[in-house]
């Protein structure tokens, strides 16, 4: 294993995931500090023993006692702080991401830093409805899946590094794939489910719906509560990949809606029988 603890690490940005990551690798003797621009948030991750240390101030003290650094910041932020503060990084340090969107984010973001300075892109597919560090949960990281994005800019050692962190989180399936691929499969497995939460919750608007719901209507619609500048910014930059999956989504939708005006119960038995037999492939 590659990801040692005698590796510093650094997290910039205590939302969600930062924390969890920060609980996960500070639980498992790593040494963990961060940066982040609010004091109380810091205050809170110090308190209760998420980090060793931490500052809301970009310094370079702070930024060269890394290894390696995390990021768990909104990808424009990411960007920009990279092209500020990458002078501060000593050579050799490895940094990653928790970033949604990779493609033509990755390939800027590679070809703006510094040599000596590998980035290696990871997307932890995990999650809550809420945000923030008070929600950090290094549980969320088990049954999920994370992904390593390595590119032809990237060394075998950077990758291993960051596959082990995978692992050393406790993610259940570590899985590498091109970056172009993996927009394009998350504009349908995350990037459209979000899509249709947001279009369901606001398609009707009667009053006094939830006072009749069911469990199939909250479980379809976890995740519309939702961070909207950062999924608004995601929905953004991969509108090429999600364009085409909700057109696909919205074919299929019309083939369904065909066969109910029909009374083709044949035809959706079928559809439903192959539903549930795809759906039972992503049984945790």
């Amino acid at each position: 294993m590659t990801f040692n603890r005698d590796k510093n690490i650094l997290i910039v940005g205590l939302g969600l995931l930062g924390g969890s990551y920060a609980m996960a690798l500070t639980r498992k003797d790593y040494h963990v500090r961060a940066i982040c621009h609010s004091a109380d948030t810091l205050e809170y991750a110090l308190s209760h023993g998420l980090i060793e240390a931490g500052t809301t101030e970009v310094t370079p003290e702070a930024v060269a006692w890394a290894d390696v650094v995390i990021f768990g910041l909104y990808p424009h932020i990411f960007k920009e702080w990279v092209e500020s503060y990458q002078s501060y990084f000593k050579p050799g340090t490895v940094i990653t991401d928790v970033t949604g969107i990779k493609g033509d984010f990755v390939r800027e973001m590679q070809a703006l830093l510094r040599e000596d300075v590998e980035y290696i892109p990871a997307h932890p597919m995990c999650g809550k409805e809420v945000s923030g560090v008070e929600n950090a949960d290094d549980k969320i990281f088990n049954g999920a899946n994370y992904l390593v994005t390595p590119t032809e800019k990237n060394t075998k050692e950077a990758i291993e590094l960051c596959r082990d962190l995978g692992w050393v989180l406790g993610f259940y399936r570590v899985v590498e794939m091109d970056i172009d691929k993996h927009d394009e499969i998350i504009g349908f497995v995350s990037q459209l489910t979000h899509c249709i939460a947001i279009t369901l919750m606001t398609c009707n608007t009667k009053e006094h719906l939830e006072k009749y719901t069911g469990d199939s209507f909250r479980d379809l619609t976890r995740i519309a509560k939702i961070n909207d500048v950062m999924w608004s910014e995601l929905f953004v930059a991969n509108k090429v990949a999600l364009l085409e999956q909700m057109k696909e989504f919205r074919e299929q939708f019309e083939r369904l809606e065909i066969m109910i005006a029909a009374e083709d119960v044949d035809g959706m038995r079928q559809l439903m029988k192959n539903s549930t037999a795809r759906r039972k492939l992503f049984d945790k």
